[in-house]
């Protein structure tokens, strides 16, 4: 283990958190001037971004090494602790400003932001200042394309090392970046991020939002992570225009930003021929339907248009796994329960901001489960699996199917965690509450429903889903390597 770039690459993070913070200082003089909150909001992100500077500088100074060699080891290692790192320090100003918050509750809230679930612990958002909404929101949108993978493009000193913690950080491969050096194809994506960015901001505020509302929400929809300065969500603003474009930002941001990126290059044929991305918009849109002819029988329906809306939002807020929703789906039909349950598990595309198995897998299973059965009666056939016209080969396939066994695994083992740290839970509200937070949805059934939160679990229980949602966000591998002796191990 390379212990120098490891720190030297916290010290990046602590560095980035350090500048977010100081925006966000400057946002509490901005904002917050006038109300009651001015004073403990300036003086907590204040505190807040020294201690991060001083952090940083200081994981730099340790750092110092001309030892710049990056392998599996320390990609994995810099990932899974940087993600946790950036949540126990995300999670200061929280602490310092709202009176009284156990710090539990703050990592909680830190975790949920950086790994995009959405999941809150806060209620009477209203209420908090405004700068620190700002700071909720701004968290989600650095998570957005990852904490690690931000700065991989401005890391030049990384070289080949800057493949190896993309393709660990990110759900994509690097190999699919259309670049002769990483740092470039990173750089693209950014650069598509801040187009998009910007292009969603000034779309919400044509809808009739204000500015600090089109841009908290814009951080939260393209993150895809849920977050807003409501406590009803989206619904608060009662804006149908608004509504039907956060259901096209949360599809984009849970698209893969490599076909986007071609898209936008003209390469309509390695559009036409990617499965997954075909197979996650035949789902929204099956689901849709599926889920409006629920609605529209099951219950008492306004409108076609109003029962279209309501279905497609949290069809695509729940696959996208952003979070935001409309209506009080836990009073839907069971029916619709089961199946956002499903689309909860699935998730968005590769190489997108979404949670989830993500689609490729689930495409990829489905063919490895038929070529199985078909091998039961035909024990002699050889017949290729291909993904995006690209055969699926052994390894791959041996990958695909242990990762959803480890996921499975997981969901048992946290399932039967969260049920000894809470005995009252119901078993809807346990479930949806390891996957709401394992697969970075936000909110789930029953007692953290849309219209609830997850304030009153126990601290333990709080910590635990904060693990689960790092866990989730970075795939297992970079959090279950800590916990492995042999990855510690100098050369």
């Amino acid at each position: 283990m390379n212990y120098s770039i490891v720190l030297r690459l916290l010290g990046t993070i602590a560095i980035s958190i350090f500048l977010a913070f100081l925006l966000s200082w400057g946002m509490a003089w901005l904002l917050d001037d006038g109300s009651h909150w001015a004073g403990p909001a300036r003086w907590g992100f204040g505190i807040s971004s020294a201690i991060a500077g001083v952090v940083g500088v200081g994981l730099h100074i340790l750092g110092r090494s001309d030892n710049n060699k990056m392998f599996r080891k320390e990609a994995l290692a810099t990932i899974g602790l940087g993600w946790i790192f950036a949540s126990v320090l995300g999670a200061i100003p929280y602490f310092l400003i709202i009176d009284g918050i156990p710090f539990a509750d703050c990592v909680f809230e830190a975790a949920s932001g950086f790994t995009t679930t959405g999941a809150s612990v806060l209620s009477d958002i209203e209420h908090l200042p405004l700068s620190l909404l700002f700071w909720r929101s701004l968290s989600q949108w650095i998570g957005g394309l990852g904490v690690v993978v931000f700065f991989v493009a401005l890391l030049s000193f990384l070289g080949a090392g800057a493949k190896v913690l993309y393709s660990r950080e990110s759900s994509a491969q690097a190999a699919d970046l259309d670049a002769s050096r990483v740092q470039q194809g990173v750089l693209k994506i950014l650069l598509l991020y801040l187009g998009l960015s910007a292009l969603c901001t000034l779309v919400y505020w044509l809808c009739g939002l204000s500015w600090y509302d089109s841009l908290n929400h814009m951080f939260t929809t393209l993150s895809t992570g849920g977050f807003s300065t409501r406590s009803t969500s989206v619904a608060s603003f009662d804006n149908p225009a608004f509504e039907w474009a956060v259901i096209l930002f949360m599809t984009i941001g849970g698209a893969s930003f490599l076909v986007i990126l071609r898209m936008l290059k003209g390469d309509w044929h390695m559009v036409r021929r990617s499965t997954e991305m075909k197979a996650y918009l035949a789902i929204i849109v099956g689901a849709t339907a599926l889920v409006t002819l629920f609605l529209y029988v099951g219950l008492d329906a306004t409108t076609f248009e109003n029962t279209v809306r309501d279905a497609a939002f949290q069809v695509v807020s729940i696959m996208t796994t952003t979070g935001y929703a409309t209506k009080d789906y836990d009073a839907w039909l069971p029916a619709t329960h089961i199946m956002l349950l499903a689309l909860m598990v699935i998730g968005g595309c590769s190489g997108s901001t979404a949670g989830g198995i993500k689609v490729i897998r689930l495409c990829a299973a489905w063919k490895i489960a038929r070529h199985h059965v078909e091998r039961a009666y035909r024990a002699r056939v050889v017949r290729p699996m291909k993904i995006n016209d690209q055969n699926l080969d052994q390894n791959t396939q041996e990958s695909i199917v242990v990762f959803l066994m480890q996921m499975s695994m997981i969901v048992m083992v946290a399932s039967i965690i969260v049920g000894v740290l809470e005995p009252q839970l119901s078993v809807p509200g346990n479930i949806s509450a390891v996957a709401a937070t394992l697969f970075n949805i936000g909110p789930g059934l029953a007692e953290v429903g849309p219209t609830r939160n997850f304030a009153f679990f126990h601290s333990g229980t709080k910590l635990f889903l904060s693990l689960l949602m790092i866990l989730g966000r970075l795939e297992l591998y970079a959090v279950l390597a800590l916990f492995s002796p042999a990855l510690w191990k100098k050369y």
